[in-house]
């Protein structure tokens, strides 16, 4: 399966509601805390429903969720090696 970082940022943008450019987020930036994107919980489960709905990859539990939401580089990996 082909994993963009552009589908991912969009995906991210559009289910979190940013008001940032999707080009605007790199892929090592962090998702979530200080000096990041800022998330909550909320945007993790807004995001995890995403990522099910478009990609039909389950993320089944809060442990897998922090992994694979760390940034978009590792949602990326962690969606090829599920997927």
């Amino acid at each position: 399966m082909d994993i963009r970082l552009d589908d991912l940022r969009k995906l991210l943008v559009e289910n979190c509601m940013l008001k940032v450019e999707p080009a605007e987020i790199a892929e090592d930036m962090p998702l979530f805390g200080p000096g990041g994107l800022g998330l909550d919980s909320i945007d993790a489960m807004q995001m995890t429903l995403a990522v099910e709905q478009f990609y039909k990859v389950p993320i089944k539990d809060p442990a897998t969720a922090r992994e694979a939401l760390q940034s978009l580089g590792t949602l990326r990996d962690w969606l090829r090696r599920n997927a």
